[in-house]
């Protein structure tokens, strides 16, 4: 295996355990809040009635087992469902966007926070889907250092897209406007 080959594998590595926290993260959030859930994806006004209450049961438990299966290193099918979340998620947001409704909350965790949706967001499922995608084919085997520095850097991505989440949502924040 090539070098540009290695480091793609590594890359989708990194990602996978990147995405496996935000999903940890996110999924354990809105169990916590699971009271607000219901709500939240009722604002996106995508799904009928009837099944907003049991896309807010399903949807926290699906997001903690694909989590937890990326970050153990479990594929295809945990790499398949979180690239699937990412583009519905991706793809809700955008629909909502152009029907003129970027204030609904995304429900991207942190229940105290609002977190309005934005382009931003949509381009980072997007990216973060593609780059999961690199995880897809048979990975070669990697040494300690290998795994040491993937696990490092999707450990750093994933606080990156919590940190900037956060910010937009404090600057969105209405005691920021004052």
């Amino acid at each position: 295996m090539g070098l540009g080959e290695q480091l793609l594998a590594l890359s989708g590595l990194a990602t996978s355990i990147a995405v496996g926290l935000l999903f940890l993260v996110a999924g354990i959030d809105q169990w916590r809040h699971r009271a607000l859930l219901p709500g939240v994806i009722a604002n996106y006004r995508l799904l009928p009635r009837q099944l907003i209450l049991p896309a807010a049961r399903v949807l926290p438990v699906v997001e903690v087992a694909t989590g937890v299966a990326l970050l153990i290193g479990l594929r295809p099918l945990p790499t398949v469902v979180g690239i699937a979340l990412l583009l519905l998620f991706a793809g809700a947001m955008a629909i909502n966007i152009a029907r003129g409704r970027g204030h609904i909350d995304c429900g991207c965790g942190h229940g105290v926070l609002r977190h309005p949706i934005g382009w931003p967001l949509v381009t980072r499922n997007g990216a973060l889907a593609a780059l999961l995608a690199l995880r897809l084919p048979a990975p070669p085997v990697f040494g300690a250092i290998d795994i040491a520095t993937a696990f490092a850097a999707g450990v750093a991505i994933a606080l990156l897209c919590l940190l900037f989440q956060s910010l937009a949502a404090l600057a969105a924040s209405p005691a920021h406007r004052r």
